[in-house]
């Protein structure tokens, strides 16, 4: 979500599962998103500060200019995931 840094706009993926015990660290400025692979999946993530209404920025998940691989749609989706603006990302030399 930095708009000043090289990677902007760049994704990876990670597979976190209970038999490989993988966890993940995503630092501040940085998006995160997750599809469950299996039905009746439990998640959960830790964060550094108390949650502020109106601070968060956001991608949506199929957002063309980013152009995540996601092994299949989502079944279920908030509405604000679902209808967020695309990403404009600047032309960089």
């Amino acid at each position: 979500m930095r708009e000043q840094s090289p990677t902007y706009g760049q994704w990876i993926g990670v597979e976190l599962t209970a038999d490989n015990y993988r966890m993940l660290f995503v630092p501040e400025y940085f998006a995160h998103g997750f599809i469950t692979l299996q039905d009746n999946t439990d998640v959960s993530y830790q964060i550094s500060a108390k949650y502020t209404p109106g601070a968060e920025r956001a991608l949506r998940w199929n957002d063309p200019n980013i152009g995540i691989e996601w092994p299949f749609e989502p079944v279920l989706l908030s509405e604000k995931d679902r209808n967020h603006p695309d990403i404009q990302l600047a032309v960089r030399m």
